[in-house]
């Protein structure tokens, strides 16, 4: 599966009050919905890692998306 990013995107993933909330700018938000569209066309199991070390921007929590059916 090919994950693809906008240029200049920015994504943050932080729990508040035990609620996934997620932050982007215009590019992360283009950038999220087409992975998730690539994953939506994949097969079960497809999954992508979030995490500060490769997509998130620092102090954030890391998150996995992954296509069950």
């Amino acid at each position: 599966m090919k994950v693809e990013w906008v240029e200049g995107f920015e994504i943050q993933v932080k729990i508040q009050d035990g609620t996934a909330v997620i932050s982007a700018n215009k590019e992360g938000l283009l950038s999220l919905a087409k992975q998730f569209t690539a994953l939506a066309e994949g097969i079960p199991g497809d999954h992508i890692h979030y995490d500060e070390h490769n997509s998130l921007e620092d102090g954030s929590s890391g998150m996995v998306v992954e296509r069950i059916q």
